[in-house]
């Protein structure tokens, strides 16, 4: 089992990050940034971050996105707000925000007044478009899957769908991180900060460049994913006799002769007009109802063990609610327990995929409560305790 990283070995260690966002791709970015050790304080409202208290599919947002974050509940309408957060943003490496268009320039937050005093600040702003002729519309990760390809690749011919995970917010959001890492290596060498941003829509164009990359190789009509002509003869979920699913994937000439031969499909694998790749292809219809037979003949587990002795591709199909018992997962170090604020439960949930020379990032900070780090967070940049309490009793911080 991967260790988890000591707090004083986590790369980001020392890197204060002010984190002005809501829903998924702003919080997403400050994730990875606290995952690797940053200081990232959540300004919420007074009320707390409205993301709290979202229901149905956006009930996981908070609790997915904001671990090893501190809460600071901030009114930033009040001039005492407002000071608070500039005295703030002043000690602060990096700034995050993902609100919309011109939201931060009203209340003085644009990164042109910012860097006057603080020439250092790499200030994030993740939007739904980067520069151009959709700069200040409105976005939603669903909206740019719909103009951006994604659900058209996703659904049937004529009826897009979108994927079934806010993918473009969190890739927005990743790009995001990936700009800040990139701005604090150039703060190295210059001594300056800089604004960098992210978007969904150019997000979600790198995501489907594949296909436009593969229209324009092959000159032919891209077709939904979903009706697509595979690369490969065999990619396909099989049905076992036991009523369940399993996919299969064999993505070489060598794995044909390796399944051919575990799965007694001796006549395929000696057949030459078989023997490559793109002849199989072009035979699929013959040859996959055989392929199903055989498989289907099999249970599940006697399938994916079979599968799992001769090292070919497949997977059980398994819905989300699977992860939270998955062996692999809960022996790596992948899943991470956070408290639930609302029902005083606990959830184990996805950290970060990655390994830092065999060590996993873990929990630093249990998500926190609304405004729970107000006054440490005043503390640390030099309020002393009765100019804390006068800005509480004014309802300033919460």
């Amino acid at each position: 089992m991967a260790e988890q990283v000591p707090n004083d070995t986590l790369p980001l260690s020392g890197i204060r990050v002010v984190e002005f966002t809501h829903m998924v791709m702003g919080p997403s970015a400050g994730l990875v940034l606290a995952d690797l050790g940053a200081e990232v304080i959540k300004i919420e409202p007074l009320k707390g971050d409205n993301t709290r208290r979202l229901k149905g599919s956006g009930a996981g947002y908070f609790p997915m996105y904001n671990r090893n974050k501190q809460s600071l509940c901030l009114d930033l309408k009040s001039e005492e707000g407002q000071e608070v957060a500039l005295t703030l943003i002043d000690k602060a490496d990096v700034l995050i925000e993902n609100f919309r268009p011109g939201a931060m320039d009203k209340l003085g937050f644009s990164y042109q007044a910012l860097r006057e005093t603080n020439p250092r600040l790499i200030y994030c702003s993740l939007k739904g478009f980067l520069d151009g002729p959709y700069q200040h519309r409105t976005a939603l990760d669903e909206v740019t899957q719909m103009m951006g390809g994604l659900a058209y690749m996703t659904g049937l011919p004529g009826k897009p769908m979108r994927a079934g995970s806010s993918v473009i917010d969190i890739t927005g959001g990743m790009f995001g991180a990936i700009a800040i890492l990139a701005a604090l290596e150039e703060r190295h060498r210059t001594g300056l900060g800089q604004q960098v941003k992210s978007s969904l829509f150019e997000s979600t164009a790198f995501m489907v460049g594949q296909h436009m990359a593969q229209q324009a190789v092959s000159g032919n009509p891209l077709q939904p994913m979903s009706v697509r002509t595979s690369a490969w003869a065999v990619y396909d979920i099989f049905d076992t006799c036991d009523g369940e699913q399993v996919f299969v994937g064999v993505v070489s000439d060598t794995q044909w002769k390796i399944f051919c031969q575990a799965f007694n499909l001796e006549s395929f694998g000696s057949d030459p007009g078989l023997a490559l790749n793109n002849d199989r292809v072009s035979q699929r219809e013959r040859i996959l109802p055989v392929i199903r037979e055989q498989l289907g003949a099999l249970t599940k587990p006697q399938l994916m063990a079979k599968l799992e002795e001769t090292g070919l591709p497949f997977a059980p199909i398994a819905s989300p609610s699977d992860l939270f018992d998955d062996p692999h997962l809960n022996a790596g170090g992948g899943l991470i327990e956070v408290s639930l604020p609302d029902n005083g439960g606990k959830a184990r949930l996805p950290g970060l995929p990655i390994d830092l020379a065999g060590r996993r990032l873990g929990l630093r900070q249990d998500l926190p409560g609304e405004g729970e780090h107000s006054r440490q967070a005043l503390q640390s940049i030099g309020y002393s305790d009765e100019k804390i309490a006068e800005l509480s009793r004014n309802g300033v911080i919460r």
